[in-house]
């Protein structure tokens, strides 16, 4: 089965890239090389040319999300199922080979192989933190300005479908994901209405999730999300954002499903995007578990998110 490795980009249709750039600047991210009038590319600190794709149109839409396959080999795989492209070139700067396939909604989802590989951007160490028996940092002081956080990568994104099951079908057939978490609807024993899915890279540590895929009444985005160092980066970015202007959306908290330490907002075009930091990684032998709860129960401390969050 074909194996994906890394969560390379999201893609959104939008009517105002400059407003765009501007709040991805704010959020973390640095213009990449080959954006145009027409298309925004904007690149993290790591090694994929881009992470966020805006295209200019008249209305806003998520258009999907690229995922960076193993091996050649992959794509031709990829390519032999139904509904599948042909293997191609991509168009993108970095160029690479592609297959272009839809879920069951018609979300659009790339497998990616072969695209140039950036030169990492410099960025400051992660703070050490002294908890009460581990004391890691030892004459260093934390010192951090109210500032744009630095974003490292995508970390996953999240789809309201029309079909749970089929979906999550569809992307296991394709992408040899393994089921991390269910959510079920609070005070029942029904079936899953969300399934986290991350890697299968054997033994290897991964992400918690790479996706969540939610039943919904709507198809679309719920976020995409974007590691950045630290709490301190977290922190020190949300002062920044609030002081800039932008939109909060929930946050800081820290999730119970994945651990991870939160910062959601809504871009100028309403789009929910999220800081993260500490999530939890797991390799191919953790084993499911199912989450009977609220939305506002899914947040362990902090800004609790209301309870239509995932609808």
């Amino acid at each position: 089965m074909a194996t994906a490795v890394d969560c390379a980009q999201v893609t959104y249709e939008i009517p105002d890239l400059e407003l765009q750039k501007r709040f991805l600047t704010a959020f973390g991210m640095t213009p990449a090389e080959g954006g145009d009038e027409q298309t925004l590319y904007m690149r993290g600190t790591g090694t994929q040319h881009h992470i966020h794709v805006s295209r200019k149109a008249p209305r806003q839409r998520f258009v999907g999300a690229s995922i960076e396959m193993a091996t050649r080999e992959d794509l031709d795989e990829l390519a032999a199922l139904s509904g599948s492209s042909p293997v191609g070139e991509s168009t993108e700067p970095g160029g690479g080979l592609e297959v272009v396939m839809h879920t069951p909604d018609g979300i659009e989802i790339k497998a990616i192989w072969g695209r140039t590989k950036a030169e990492p951007l410099a960025d400051r160490e992660p703070f050490r933190f002294n908890n009460l028996t581990d004391k890691p940092r030892v004459h260093e002081s934390v010192r951090i300005e109210t500032a744009p956080c630095t974003i490292a990568r995508l970390g996953h994104f999240v789809l309201h479908v029309s079909d749970h099951d089929a979906t999550v079908a569809w992307l296991m057939e394709r992408f040899n994901f393994l089921p991390s978490d269910y959510m079920v609807p609070a005070g029942t024993d029904d079936p899953p209405y969300g399934t986290f899915l991350r890697l299968d890279l054997g033994d290897q540590l991964v992400d918690h999730h790479f996706l969540l895929v939610l039943q919904s009444d709507w198809v679309g985005v719920h976020h995409s999300a974007f590691e950045v160092l630290d709490l301190d980066a977290v922190m020190s970015a949300h002062d920044y954002l609030l002081e800039a202007g932008f939109t909060l959306d929930v946050g800081v908290g820290r999730h119970r499903l994945g651990s991870q330490v939160f910062d959601y907002w809504k871009d100028p075009h309403g789009f929910r995007i999220e800081h993260y930091t500490d999530g939890d990684v797991v390799d191919a032998s953790h084993r499911p578990t199912s989450f009977n709860g609220t939305a506002s129960e899914t947040t362990q401390w902090g800004n609790r998110p209301p309870l239509e969050f995932f609808q």
